[in-house]
């Protein structure tokens, strides 16, 4: 259960995420911390890292206030995230509390007064719907109405202590009445997504020896790697957050491991999960309850790698003793996750020990780009996504260290941590990067319109291995800042899309100040398609919008 200090981690947080929130105008620290809590659960929740896209899902009302100096009725939905490629829809009900109270929990309340936002989605009804809440509704209704198939999950988030429980009879109305998962969000949650890599995690366990195979790459060299076949017991034991259990190679009682839970920092150069994207396999679930000794033949096992495996023979050889030092589990984290899932719903001891798992261990030392190459490697054989593979890539890690170096915060992926007492003067994400690139280099329909493509088809036009320029990178960040400031500035409503425009213009006439840039951009913008009903953010995904542009800069600029 979270603590003292883990609301006020939390509240330190929020303080920094409202330092991302748009407005200009004055607000005082209380309000910031509850505002910028939003911003961290949306992140934590959608594992989208971009601010203004997750500023723009929120429609609480006094957020509406504060920050827009508008008056919006948001029926008890705080924010709304719409996940066109999963196809779910999102609804977020916050709660943030001032005060810390270990036993504080989350009230049924929550729950009925979001209930006001599903009565009249349901009805179909929006007259007299302020503009932000309508625009919400209206966009979940067109898709129910669609062909296909969407979820939609409600996320009652707080910083309390205790969530409500899953058999809750209001949970369970809800989601006979409205056909929505209800998803609690409490402290020890949140706790969990930031909290950082811990110093140096180590573990202990005994095998027997025929359960273990040697791997040298040199025979003339002492570093190895192994292959070992271990009881599931084993694995949960050492990759839980108590430090003493994970060295207590001679714990034969598994029942103490009932109430351990995972260390997440265990799986801090994985993929990582976020908090709305736990996926548990049940064909793992379903082989633990019901054929535990198949588990070996059915899973892909488990990477780790360690700074350091010492491996020694004991008993006359029968057994090994094994210690892992500076490990990490940089494939398998979804059947580790599961692991847990099982041991929490189900604590069977039997087939805790029965089933079994074949973990890979490599010793890789200090050397980062080793353990960088086989997490991503490894990690390239299962169906992960292209943004999340990149993002353990070696040339992104030194991406994120050179604009660190310029005290530029890269993100390059949802639950990135910066580090300790560094201040920043930027944060932008992997993806916003890679589409100020390509915009430069004349396709900012593309990076908008085609935005999954930009981590697979177009990776290597926009990161080309043999001529990547850091330097060139910081030109762009701070040319993307210029356009970002004169734009909100200025009379047009601004938004990334024309940012990038801004940026193909400036990559074709690199003389002419920015302002001059948005001003064609706008006028282009009121000529194109003009008798359709088209809004801006559809015509600049459009290719005929780039070709009327570039033809119109042509009669203002000269290259």
């Amino acid at each position: 259960m979270a603590n003292i200090n883990d609301f006020k981690l939390v509240n330190k947080y929020s303080k920094d995420y409202f330092k991302n929130i748009k407005t200009n105008n004055k607000i005082n620290e209380s309000q910031n911390k509850r505002l910028g809590f939003y911003l961290l659960i949306l992140e934590c929740v959608t594992g989208n890292p971009n601010m203004d896209e997750l500023q723009d899902t929120i429609i609480d009302t006094e957020f509406c206030n504060l920050v827009y100096n508008e008056q919006n009725n948001d029926y008890g939905i705080d924010a709304v995230y719409i996940d066109e490629e999963q196809k779910i829809i999102k609804l977020f009900n916050f709660k943030f509390r001032e005060n810390f109270k270990k036993n504080r929990g989350q009230k049924e309340g929550n729950i009925l007064d979001s209930s006001k936002f599903l009565m009249k989605l349901n009805s179909g009804n929006f007259d007299g719907v302020d503009s932000r809440t309508r625009k919400k509704l209206e966009r979940i209704q067109s898709h129910f109405d669609s062909e296909e198939i969407w979820k939609t999950e409600l996320y009652l988030v707080s910083n309390d202590n205790i969530a409500l429980s899953a058999d809750n009879n209001t949970i369970n109305d809800f989601k006979d009445v409205y056909d929505i998962i209800v998803k609690p969000i409490t402290l020890d949650d949140v706790v969990s997504y930031i909290s950082e890599r811990p110093d140096d995690l180590s573990a202990e366990f005994i095998i027997d020896s025929n359960s273990v195979l040697t791997y040298e790459e040199n025979p003339l060299e002492s570093q190895k790697s192994y292959l070992v076949k271990l009881p599931l017991s084993t694995l949960v034991r050492i990759t839980c957050s108590d430090p003493e259990k994970r060295k207590n190679k001679s714990m034969s009682d598994i029942s103490d491991l009932r109430n351990v839970q995972l260390e997440l920092g265990v799986l801090y150069d994985n993929v990582r999960g976020y908090l709305g994207n736990t996926k548990f396999n049940k064909r793992i679930l379903d082989t633990l309850k019901e054929d535990p000794s198949k588990f070996f033949m059915y899973n892909n096992g488990i990477t780790i790698t360690a700074q350091n495996i010492i491996m020694q023979s004991i008993n006359g050889r029968k057994k090994y003793s094994c210690k892992i030092e500076g490990f990490q589990v940089v494939n398998g984290g979804q059947s580790l996750r599961t692991i847990y899932e099982y041991k929490k719903e189900d604590f069977n001891e039997t087939n805790l020990a029965t089933a079994e798992v074949l973990v890979r261990l490599f010793k890789t030392e200090f050397d980062e780009e080793l353990t960088n190459n086989i997490a991503e490697y490894t990690n390239s054989q299962n169906a992960i996504s292209a943004v999340d593979l990149k993002s353990i890539s070696n040339l992104q890690i030194q991406i994120e260290k050179y604009l660190e170096s310029e005290n530029i915060l890269y993100i390059r992926k949802a639950g990135n941590v910066k580090p300790k007492d560094k201040v920043f003067t930027y944060r932008i994400t992997m993806e916003r990067l890679a589409q100020i690139i390509y915009s430069y280099n004349k396709f900012p329909d593309r990076s908008t319109n085609q935005k999954s493509q930009l981590f697979e088809k177009y990776y290597d036009d926009i990161f080309p291995k043999d001529n990547i320029d850091f330097d060139f990178y910081i030109k762009l960040i701070n040319l993307y800042k210029s356009v970002e400031d004169a734009y909100e500035k200025s009379k047009y409503k601004s938004y990334n899309q024309k940012y990038l425009y801004v940026i193909f213009l400036k990559g074709l006439y690199k003389e002419e100040p920015v302002n001059k840039f948005i001003d064609v951009i706008e006028s282009t913008l009121k000529e194109y398609k003009k008798d359709e009903n088209l809004s801006d953010a559809r015509k600049l995904i459009q290719k005929g919008f780039k070709e009327l542009l570039f033809d119109k800069a042509k009669s203002h600029f000269e290259f």
